[in-house]
């Protein structure tokens, strides 16, 4: 059960990031799940120690965990614009 939450919001956190980095139209519904799940992952790399707590992909799901993951989804799509078109957009 708790996998299929973690890609219900892994996927709902990389749409999201994909919105607001305007790569949206695109990706399709996979990779908005991969890059939720991957931007959750390097969250709990980068970000969560810096703000505290625990990343979602250990099934933590408050408000800290899903914030820090957004992040990590942005930073991990700034990462990729960035090696694909040389700007962050």
């Amino acid at each position: 059960m708790g996998l299929i939450i973690l890609l219900i919001v892994g996927g709902i956190i990389g749409w999201l990031a994909s919105i607001v980095m305007r790569t949206d139209g695109q990706q399709g519904i996979f990779l908005n799940i991969v890059v939720g799940i991957v931007g959750s992952v390097l969250a709990g790399w980068i970000v969560t120690p810096l703000i505290g707590g625990a990343p979602i992909t250990s099934g933590a799901f408050d408000a800290r965990s899903l914030i820090a993951s957004f992040v990590g989804a942005l930073i991990l799509l700034a990462i990729v614009n960035l090696i694909r078109r040389n700007s962050v957009r």
